[in-house]
């Protein structure tokens, strides 16, 4: 069992569904509302554990109903939240508009944006005791270097989810064992708007797989080969948290190589499309082993 440590946000997902998104100025009908436990280093921590990873997060919610149900959510899962501090600052929440079966997503980080280093300093213990460590972006960027400085410090590997999309610093870059964006984000994370993503693949040998919607993802070797997974095909009700999932799952599976890891990904990410909300669709294990032996 992978001990996989995340160190990232707690959102509650306030959510929308439409007919289709509103135009600037426009005003639209819904069809349904609900809430949903979210945030990415949330629903990445899920996906891990519900897979079988024994999961540990650090992070902050408000002193507010939002960050009292979160936490309990989180628990109910099996994920050691002795790390995740109270914050006077109100728990983020995350504005999703789903249309289709796609999204749009507007975040109000809220109190993940009060983690400090100093809050993992106070965690040290958790990156010792870790297999993987495993970030993202809705917390502030010198909180997850120093995640980094913390995992490189103990050791341990250091995949990196660069979204939101921002340019990382070379320090930054520097300390990751893995570094797992999106087509757009590749080339922001990268500073290189506009460049061939097929070139940028090759710019961090062995330390990148970049997800790729339908169509699966792309990692290289440590001699730069590119690999592709191509993706599964399914039925999808809403894309919230697929990249999430996948995340979640090459944490979790890492152990077992790079190419089983991200097929695995790939079929968990594909599996959490199928249902609503962020966390709703995340597979058990069980539920991936079936479908993958579906799928032979």
């Amino acid at each position: 069992m992978a001990r996989v440590l995340v160190v990232g946000s707690i959102n509650m997902d306030l959510v929308v569904q439409t007919d289709t998104f509103p135009r600037l100025g426009e005003t639209l009908f819904g069809n349904r509302f609900a809430t949903y436990p979210g945030g990415k280093g949330a629903n990445q921590a899920v996906a891990a554990a519900r897979l079988g990873a024994q999961v540990t997060m650090i992070g902050r919610v408000g002193r507010d109903a939002f960050g009292a149900q979160l936490k309990t959510v989180l628990q109910q899962e099996g994920i050691d939240t002795r790390w995740i501090s109270d914050s006077d600052v109100a728990t983020g929440v995350a504005a999703i508009t789903l249309s289709a079966g796609d999204n749009a997503i507007v975040v109000v980080p809220g109190a993940n944006h009060a983690l400090t280093p100093a809050d993992l300093d106070a965690a040290d213990a958790a990156f010792a005791q870790a297999d993987v460590v495993l970030a993202q972006l809705e917390v502030p960027v010198a909180t997850v270097e120093h995640a980094a400085e913390l995992a490189r410090k103990h050791g341990k590997p250091f995949f990196l989810n660069p979204a939101p999309a921002t340019a990382l610093p070379d320090s930054l870059l520097d300390l990751i064992t893995l570094l797992t964006p999106n087509e757009y984000e590749l080339s922001v994370a990268l500073n290189a708007p506009g460049a061939d993503w097929k070139a940028l693949l090759k710019c961090l040998p062995g330390r990148l797989v970049m997800t790729n919607g339908k169509h699966g993802a792309y990692y290289t070797a440590a001699n730069g080969d590119v690999q592709h997974q191509a993706g599964f095909k399914v039925t999808a009700v809403d894309t919230t948290g697929a990249g999430d999932t996948f995340n979640g799952a090459l944490a979790a599976f890492w152990h077992l190589g790079a190419a089983e890891a991200v097929r695995r990904a790939n079929a968990a990410g594909a599996l959490s499309v199928t249902k609503p909300g962020a966390q709703g669709g995340m597979p058990t294990l069980a539920e991936l082993d079936t479908f993958l032996e579906e799928q032979s």
